[in-house]
């Protein structure tokens, strides 16, 4: 088998082989230093990439597991509300057995239902009288005058309302109150003058009580 000039395996192993300088350094030291260093970098980038990669499918798919119920779970909002208007319009005070038994099936499926969410992280959202209207749980519906809680707090909630983990699935309905409504302070038993001065609730100076005229 004959070899052309350039294809000679001496020719070829000459010109792989590095050169070196009179000092007796290696040319090509640095250079494969220089490759080595870059080919580190690259992989280390590629194994961040791949961690990123890893962490963001984990992610999606505890995602995907921990709301698989969100739709299903919000279509049985309406059933929960059902339920519990119709123990809010129970006949609670009647003696008929038949309308106690009634109501008690009304309160122990409520409860069963209520229970299956808590199990699947579907929680409950019904602020209070009085609770701070937070923007992220709730909607106002309309504003009402009260006396009895700070203006632009929750006067009552209208609709209940439910969060998966966290994230809201319906905001609770609620009516706050107008802003500034909340009822002022009792003036106080005495009176002011003019001047910021205050004078006695019950003046014992009544007609023909002596007056102190001294200086």
């Amino acid at each position: 088998m004959s070899y052309s000039d350039d294809s000679r395996p001496e020719q070829l192993a000459a010109d792989a082989a590095p050169t070196i300088d009179d000092d007796g350094s290696v040319e090509s030291g640095q250079a494969l230093e220089a490759e080595v260093a870059s080919l580190r970098e690259q992989v280390m980038r590629y194994a961040a990439e791949a961690e990123n990669t890893r962490r963001r499918a984990e992610k999606e798919s505890n995602d995907a597991r921990a709301f698989a119920i969100q739709r299903f779970g919000r279509d049985l909002l309406g059933v929960a509300d059902n339920l519990q208007r119709a123990l809010q319009a129970a006949p609670r005070g009647s003696e008929d057995p038949a309308v106690k038994n009634l109501v008690l099936g009304i309160e122990m499926t409520e409860k069963e239902l209520q229970s299956a969410f808590d199990k699947n992280g579907l929680k409950r959202v019904e602020p209070a009288a009085g609770d701070k209207f937070d923007p992220n749980l709730h909607q106002a519906m309309m504003e009402e005058p009260s006396s009895e809680v700070a203006g632009g707090a929750v006067v009552r909630t209208l609709q209940a309302g439910y969060q998966l983990y966290g994230r809201i699935v319906r905001p609770a309905l609620v009516i706050t109150a107008v802003r500034g409504s909340a009822a002022a302070a009792e003036p106080s038993a005495a009176a002011t003058d003019g001047a910021g001065g205050a004078y006695p609730a019950n003046d014992a100076a009544g007609p023909g009580a002596s007056v102190n005229k001294t200086a």
